[in-house]
């Protein structure tokens, strides 16, 4: 039996305490079951989308199994210099580490790849190009500015549209669907549920760590998004990411649906900010075996469906 959804979920009942090693390593092969037919788990299934006029690209997982399945997005970084990296790896390998994790639990997993980016490179400029561009003729201030501005408009624009496209893949429940997200991609999650109200959770990875301080409008734009979002919402952060302000801020937010956001900070990963920023990939491990409820952690589930409003049941640990 497919568990219900947000009883899967678990993440929004994250507890630091109980917390196991960190570990590096990409997800094992006995980590893995079997996805949908002809969809290799270990690399996922390359489907195309549009935002506006802009062919854009994802990598898609779907769980084996009758019925429609739920699915979680995810929505990447800002990247690097190099418009195939983020997190320090080729962003196709980013996916596949952290698809396995949700595949074998029953869940679908998209990572759609926005506008410059990863399999949607021929869709313009990348986004750190575009900046670099900016800095480079009027300066860091601009340059901030500018990225305050595309991430409310075409970066957005980018993810609601992934968000339309992984609602309308067959055998996929468009009604029990989360989204969650890395960095500049975790500030797109809160925006996302701030402006899609029928979004079942979301979870935020290191959103705003590097831009917090230095930039008024980003801690407006992502204060208002909490408020007005209406799922569960999850901060999750490790305490050498480069600031921790956003989630003990944002945390203390009072969100749309009468709860604040849920924050997990681990302890320090790696050798500095920059290992810690990129904890959901380096650090698979860790937020796997904590964020999942499961038959053991009853407490937990039970939590989670009063705070969802998702009807109790009991679901087997897959």
């Amino acid at each position: 039996m497919r568990r219900s959804f947000l009883a899967g979920l678990g993440w929004l009942l994250l507890s630091v305490s109980g917390c196991v090693s960190p570990s590096s390593e990409a997800p094992r092969s006995d980590d893995v079951r079997a996805s949908a037919p002809g969809v290799d788990v270990r690399t996922g299934e390359l489907v195309e989308f549009r935002s506006g006029p802009l062919r854009l690209r994802g990598l898609l997982w779907k769980p084996a199994g009758p019925g429609a399945a739920p699915a979680v997005l995810l929505n990447h970084g800002s990247g690097e210099a190099d418009p195939d990296r983020t997190a320090g790896m080729p962003m196709a390998e980013a996916a596949r580490r952290l698809a396995p994790s949700f595949v074998r639990r029953g869940y679908g997993f998209f990572y759609p790849f926005r506008r410059g980016q990863g399999a949607s490179a021929d869709a313009g400029p990348s986004l750190q190009a575009v900046l670099a561009r900016e800095e480079q003729a009027h300066g860091p201030e601009a340059r901030q500015r500018l990225q305050d501005r595309l991430l409310e408009t075409e970066q957005l624009d980018d993810v609601m549209a992934a968000l339309a496209q992984l609602e309308s893949v067959p055998g996929i429940d468009p009604t029990r669907v989360a989204m969650a997200g890395h960095s500049f991609g975790g500030q797109l999650t809160l925006l996302a549920a701030a402006r899609d109200p029928t979004l079942r959770a979301a979870v935020a990875f290191a959103a705003a760590a590097a831009s917090w301080s230095r930039s008024a409008e980003v801690r407006r734009s992502l204060g208002a998004a909490v408020r007005a979002a209406r799922c569960p919402i999850l901060l999750v952060q490790w305490s050498n990411d480069f600031s921790t302000e956003p989630s003990t801020v944002l945390g203390k937010e009072l969100a749309g649906n009468g709860s604040r956001p849920r924050v997990a900070v681990y302890p320090p990963l790696g050798s500095g900010p920059a290992d810690g920023h990129d904890g959901v990939y380096l650090d698979v491990s860790r937020w796997r075996r904590t964020c999942w409820a499961s038959s053991t952690r009853p407490s937990g589930v039970e939590r989670l469906v009063h705070a969802s409003g998702m009807p109790p049941g009991r679901y087997p640990d897959r």
